[in-house]
């Protein structure tokens, strides 16, 4: 590094710090970043010559959480850092997707960006700042990386847009949007909402626009003074590039119109496989050795896109027929599976997804340990790629990243009509098994997740849809396509997706592969995809449109009882053993919380009746004039003492044993006998004096009660 420098950018009143040149002076570029007391460094470098016989563009991003940042020891038997946690793999995502766009063509070398946070002081989130760091670490560098860029996350709290809010702040915001982009225009954005409008959106982006304006500012100052100069691609590129563009002319006077007639198969596999034996046709032809077979395969990649983007643009029709804002036909069952507590089938087109939802109790939740406090989730969804899917053949070794992408990107959707613990006090967790896939499997993970609840009988107040979008981009026309294909994500410009309800977005994701768009683009992007996300919903509704009234007879059955904190060591009881005692009679399971709440769980409703009266019995307030059933635990020459709630004992009189005269308590009650006992009165110690309630007397009582009874009849 040339020197130790810095910068100060102020945003929302914030001051961010980028040094650079005093730690990590041996990475090609060194950023620390800091807000107040949250500091990230961030590391880029680059090999020096690209792997041999590579095709595609080798970035590698790693977000790491030092427990140590926040003053925390890590959990688990080994005591150091493990695996990356989903905060972090998501975090890596956010950082990888607005980069990726800016290398130049053809750049093939490995390139590694590292940002590991120091120092966390739970109200400046780091991942902001490992953004902005990885974007100026490369922009001082001399790699060539075409950027800068800044990102900011924007919240929205009483209708006021909060740029970069911290973790109070988006306890009780309506949206937590991230947005990355150049000066000019947004290249990524991720996030969730409270079913805000497209409108809003837009103001939200506007708004981010400006500080994103700010922060590169502040890049550039930096690579003013410090910045090395990029590696010189003419020089890298230039042989390579005019060969290239020769054999892509030849492949198309030889091969366009075969490739045309492959792309427009609607088929997904005889597309493909078509595809493949006009490249080993091409392979024979005009393949030169070994060295030739990696330049070859990257130039009939950029014929088949010329090709796909020439019928798009030109001819304004896709590659399967449709229209360019036509939907693919879906369909949609539910309660497909007989045991599980609730489940759908989504189809739209070849891509298939069925979502499972299972019931669990308070047990079930998940907890999570990251910089944050330690925390706990009672609903998560989880996403499954499996390699059948599209119909390859690869080992399985645990979640890829973008599958846990695209699970959080579908819990994000869902998890805005999720109900309430008062609501429905149940852990749920959603699991999406992906079938088929050929575009948008996420968007179909939203939809498939909407049905699957509403068939469990979780009260969600409205069902929530998905769609994914694409766009096209050649000079200066643009087209947009709703409902893309897997071939359209890959060979297109864009990559939108947005789900939400009737009334709103509830999650939204956009990443690009070009520079950015234009803002009015952006507007119709997200008009079109609003009229999509009616038109599924619409289809959904035929399914099932709200939540079936009963549970499932598999899920467990659950009651919450709130009582009095101070009384929650009578029910826990001495060293447990009222608690036990209620578990072991009735069979339920029980969960108790520090502000009284207590939770019962029990596979049947008798079982969890039983729980609940034994709690309830136990807590209970006698009340004056109120009758029970006791038992007699013990007598004295004065009296016998009743139980008439577990734990609450009250005292009969001899006097009031019987309406007669008696000499001993034994010759009328004896210890273990049930009577019917009346409360007469409760001193201010608390102490219950009761009654005996005679046979002759209950009697009179009952009938009197069925006389009743009969003239409302």
């Amino acid at each position: 590094m040339l020197g130790c420098k810095e910068i100060k950018i102020n945003l929302n009143d914030k001051i961010i710090n980028i040094e650079t040149g005093k730690i990590a002076r041996q990475s090609a570029g060194s950023i620390v970043v800091s807000c107040e007391g949250t500091v990230v460094l961030v590391t880029v470098n680059s090999s020096k010559e690209p792997r041999e016989g590579i095709d595609f563009f080798p970035l590698m991003v790693d977000y790491e959480e030092k427990f140590y940042a926040a003053g925390k020891i890590p959990g688990g038997f080994f005591k150091r850092e493990g695996r990356p946690s989903k905060n972090a793999i998501l975090t890596s995502r956010l950082i990888d997707r607005p980069l990726r766009p800016l290398f130049p063509d053809g750049y093939k070398n490995d390139v590694q960006v590292i940002a590991t946070v120091l120092s966390y002081d739970q109200k400046n989130l780091p991942d902001m700042l490992a953004m902005i760091g990885a974007s100026t670490a490369l922009w001082i560098s001399d790699i060539p990386f075409q950027g800068p860029i800044g990102a900011v996350r924007m919240g929205l709290v009483e209708n006021e847009f909060i740029v970069n809010p911290g973790p109070g702040e988006l306890e009780n915001t309506e949206l937590n949007l991230i947005i990355a982009g150049t000066k000019d225009s947004i290249m990524m954005m991720e996030g969730q909402a409270k079913e805000v409008s497209e409108e809003i959106i837009l103001k939200a982006i506007g708004i981010a626009q400006e500080a994103i304006k700010t922060i590169i500012e502040g890049q550039e100052q930096l690579a003013d003074v410090l910045g090395k100069p990029k590696v010189k691609e003419e020089k890298q590129y230039s042989e390579t590039a005019e060969l290239a563009s020769n054999l892509l002319n030849e492949i198309n006077n030889l091969y366009e119109k075969e490739i045309k007639k492959a792309i427009c198969i609607n088929e997904k596999k005889e597309r493909e496989d078509l595809l493949e034996d006009i490249f080993n046709q091409i392979v024979e032809k005009l393949s030169t050795g070994e060295d030739n077979l990696p330049l070859l395969k990257s130039v009939y990649v950029d014929a088949c896109k010329e090709a796909i983007r020439n019928l798009i643009i030109k001819e304004k029709i896709r590659v399967d027929g449709r229209k360019l804002d036509e939907i693919r036909p879906i369909t949609c069952e539910t309660g497909v599976l007989p045991r599980v507590h609730g489940s759908a089938l989504f189809t739209r087109g070849q891509t298939q997804s069925l979502v499972v939802t299972t019931l669990g109790t308070i047990k079930d939740r998940q907890f999570i340990d990251t910089l944050e406090e330690e925390s706990s989730e009672r609903f998560y969804l989880h996403y499954n790629f499996p390699p059948f899917s599209v119909g390859e053949v690869r080992p399985r070794r645990g979640q890829s990243r973008r599958e846990i992408g695209h699970g959080s990107l579908a819990e994000m959707a869902l998890k805005a009509l999720i109900p309430s613990e008062e609501e429905f006090p149940y852990t749920i967790r959603i699991v999406s098994e992906i079938l088929e896939s050929n575009g948008s499997s996420s968007m179909a993970s939203v939809c498939g997740g909407s049905l699957s609840l509403f068939d469990a009988g979780v009260p969600m107040k409205r069902p929530i849809a998905g769609i994914a979008m694409g766009l096209v981009k050649k000079d200066e026309k643009i087209e947009i396509l709703t409902d893309i294909l897997g071939i359209e994500d890959h060979y297109g410009d864009m990559d939108f997706k947005a789900a939400g309800s009737s009334l709103g977005i509830t999650a939204i994701q956009m990443d690009l592969k070009i520079a950015g768009i234009p803002k009015n683009t952006l507007s119709d992007i997200l008009a079109r995809s609003k009229e999509a996300r009616i038109y599924i919903l619409e289809k959904m509704n035929k399914a099932l449109s709200k939540s079936r009234e009963k549970l499932s007879d598999y899920a467990p059955k659950i009651s919450v009882i709130n009582v009095d904190p101070t009384k929650i060591g009578m029910v826990i009881g001495p060293s447990g053993k009222n608690i036990k005692k209620i578990i072991e009679i009735s069979g339920a399971s029980i969960d108790i919380k520090d502000d009284g709440e207590i939770f019962i769980a029990s596979p049947d409703e008798k079982s969890l009746n039983q729980a609940k009266k034994m709690i309830e019995d136990m807590v209970r307030e006698a009340k004056v004039g109120e009758t029970y059933e006791g038992k007699v635990t013990r007598t004295t020459n004065f009296g016998a003492f009743v139980e008439i709630f577990p734990g609450k004992e009250g005292l009969v009189h001899i006097s009031k044993l019987s309406r007669k005269r008696i000499g001993r308590v034994e010759d009328v009650v004896r210890v273990n006998d049930n009577i019917l006992v009346k409360c007469i009165g409760i001193d201010n110690q608390g102490r219950i004096d009761l009654r005996r309630i005679e046979e002759e007397e209950n009697n009179i009582v009952n009938n009197d009660a069925e006389r009743k009874n009969e003239r409302y009849d």
